[in-house]
């Protein structure tokens, strides 16, 4: 029967993403969890990361933030100070005692912050001084101040060494965080980024940033460790870009030089965080001119994932609110059996249970 089975659920079909063997498709997104009080990664994460690991299967940790200028959020973990570096030790471990392939995301926010979370009561640093403007959930950003050329080499570096704790950490990967209007991408798309200098103007200055960074993570921990999340059709954070087309396969051709693990793109239908929009364009050029593994990722349910795998759209595809409220989200897919639904109330509160680690398995809920 296991045949027939692979058969219909192409998802759950093994798949060797360079050195790593996975024994099916589905990933677990990175999804900010703001429960790491103070910057430091709490116990209660070793049970929420353990709870959705399968033997084989590739679990991508909640971005991860580089430095102390990188803050954007209330209680989002670090990886540049050791006693974080610790504290992720054991997250790391249970996850690999079950048989995951664990990765950090790692992360600057960019003009995403205010003064609040800066070192000194700083202004956030950016590509741009240009400000964004006042949330719906009433967030406020502090106007950005535009970083010299002279200064991006130390900002490239903190990503470096975040990826060399990282491994240090246990880590087998990073995956770079390039998406969602944050810092690399706001060097990268041109409603934001009004330099002229080498980073401002052409779309090869406006990527070269980006590239820079995955070149010295490259050198650091080896290319065969390294992903990138790239999100060119989301316009999140006011991070739109007029040719996201362009962009995103001059991204997905520019990485082929540097021989990295994985390209993970969020869907064009995702031009916001929250819903999906009916959209005509499509990530098959760049699934195309990308020569690594290509993660897909933004509303996916099980058809959608299993089609995507099907079709050779995507090698792998990445979930993130269904993972959070079905921790045995395989098992469910595997059944086609029925799912929990989220409650997008706790995504974000501090609690160290309540909407992390208190949604029900299968078996508890079928003898509830």
């Amino acid at each position: 029967m296991g045949e027939v089975r692979n058969l219909q659920v192409p998802l759950i079909t093994p798949y060797k993403m360079g050195n790593f063997h996975l024994s099916h498709r589905l990933v677990l997104a990175p999804l900010t969890r703001m429960r790491s009080y103070g910057n430091v990664p709490q116990p209660h994460a070793i049970l929420y990361y353990s709870q959705r690991t399968t033997k084989g299967g590739l679990l991508i940790a909640e971005a991860t933030v580089i430095s102390d200028t990188a803050i954007g959020y209330p209680d989002v973990p670090g990886i540049w100070k050791n006693e974080q570096v610790e504290a992720w030790k054991p997250i790391v471990d249970a996850v690999h005692a079950k048989g995951g392939i664990f990765f950090s995301q790692i992360w600057h926010t960019g003009r995403v912050s205010n003064t609040g979370f800066q070192p000194n009561g700083q202004a956030p640093i950016s590509c741009t001084d240009k400000s964004i403007g006042p949330s719906s959930n009433g967030s406020h950003y502090s106007p950005p101040r535009r970083l010299s050329t002279k200064e991006i080499p130390q900002i490239i570096n903190d990503f470096r060494l975040a990826a060399k704790n990282a491994m240090e950490a246990g880590f087998d990967g990073v995956e770079i965080h390039g998406a969602h209007g944050f810092l690399i991408d706001q060097f990268m798309k041109d409603q934001v980024n009004d330099r002229t200098d080498e980073y401002g103007g052409s779309l090869e200055n406006r990527c070269r940033f980006a590239l820079e960074v995955v070149k010295a993570v490259s050198e650091e921990i080896g290319a065969d460790r390294v992903g990138i999340r790239l999100s060119p059709f989301s316009d999140y954070m006011e991070s739109g870009d007029s040719n996201p087309e362009a962009l995103g396969l001059y991204m997905a051709e520019s990485l082929n030089k540097y021989s990295i693990l994985y390209l993970h793109v969020v869907e064009p239908r995702m031009k916001t965080m929250e819903e999906k929009f009916k959209c005509s364009e499509s990530l098959v050029p760049m699934r195309k001119a990308f020569n690594g593994t290509f993660i897909v990722a933004g509303g996916y349910d099980r058809e959608d994932g299993n089609n995507a795998v099907a079709e050779n759209h995507a090698d792998l595809v990445a979930y993130g609110r269904l993972f959070l409220a079905n921790p045995d989200l395989l098992k469910r897919f595997e059944l086609d059996a029925p799912l929990n639904k989220y409650d997008r109330n706790t995504f974000y509160t501090s609690d160290p249970v309540a909407g992390y680690t208190d949604y029900p398995f299968l078996e508890e809920a079928t003898s509830a």
